[in-house]
């Protein structure tokens, strides 16, 4: 039965000591850490993602209370629930409008105008309820950030739902960036960590569609944050890019390697020649040594 109770003792059930110990020093849950307090029941992300699968009509109220949890394999369970819902309507929307497309070509050939009108009502409503569903999940999502407190659950679902709905409003406003850039522009410029983490992941979404602009415009907004973990979230979408465009990466490597920080302009030079990385690293370093 899907009810909170069932997960949350489902999830004890599998719990592992002593893998919880090295998770805890893996995501850094010391004393002054950026994980500080949080607590494992040691349960690895595959086993996370089958009890995800047997629970994924939970409903907001019960999702809520998940992300309140100080377990953090509970608060990763309502991520994945949320971004499984989130992909359920995508696909639902896609396999209707397959069948519509289907059913409009029959309708047109030996239906009545009045049947074919009925057709294309249904598939509106079905869009607008697909629309809204997501618009729902986004916003419960952007609602309950502070909960979305470490790096795993950030990298897990934000491509998928803040990405996803910020791409899916995009297409609608027909790549419109200012119908983005508000959502993703706070996100980047507030204080918390996990938000400003939120915000450069999410444009993955746009990346893995060869749209490399957000990506771009929130890497030069980073260039001076201080942590360790935007510098290699930044890194990572900035070698993302390189992999869809080797030119658009250089070509931005070129303007502000100098100003990047090490970590991050190592990851995103992982995947140029060993000839080109070494230019680029001995060129920020005479930089920093100010002979640039």
């Amino acid at each position: 039965m899907q009810t909170l109770y069932n997960l949350r003792r489902e999830l004890k059930s599998k719990a592992n000591p002593k893998k919880a110990k090295a998770l805890q020093r893996f995501f850094k849950t010391g004393y002054g850490e950026y994980g500080e307090g949080d607590i494992f029941l040691g349960i690895v992300v595959p086993e996370t993602r089958k009890i995800t699968q047997k629970y994924k009509d939970l409903e907001f109220k019960d999702l809520g209370e998940l992300l309140k949890s100080k377990i953090h394999e509970e608060r990763l369970t309502a991520l994945l629930i949320l971004v499984e819902q989130f992909n359920q309507f995508q696909r639902a929307l896609l396999n209707h409008n397959a069948v519509s497309k289907h059913k409009h070509s029959v309708v047109i050939n030996h239906y009545t105008t009045r049947k074919h009108s009925a057709t294309m009502l249904h598939h509106s409503a079905m869009t607008r309820h697909s629309v809204q569903a997501r618009k729902q999940i986004f916003n419960f999502y952007l609602k309950n950030t502070k909960y979305i407190n470490n790096w795993d659950l950030v990298d897990l679902s934000a491509p998928k739902i803040v990405g996803g709905y910020l791409l899916m409003q995009s297409h609608k406003f027909l790549y419109n960036t200012d119908a983005i850039a508000s959502v993703l522009y706070k996100l980047v410029k507030s204080k918390n960590l996990w938000e400003r983490r939120i915000g450069i992941l999410s444009t993955f979404a746009f990346i893995r569609q060869n749209r490399f602009e957000e990506s771009l415009k929130i890497a030069e907004m980073l260039l001076s944050d201080k942590h360790d973990l935007i510098h290699k979230a930044v890194g990572w979408m900035l070698r993302e890019v390189g992999k869809r465009s080797q030119p658009t990466l250089e070509k931005f490597l070129k303007k502000h390697a100098s100003k990047m920080p090490r970590v991050m302009l190592r990851y995103a030079i992982e995947r140029l020649s060993e000839a080109k990385r070494s230019d680029l690293l001995s060129d920020s370093d005479k930089c920093r040594r100010g002979g640039g």
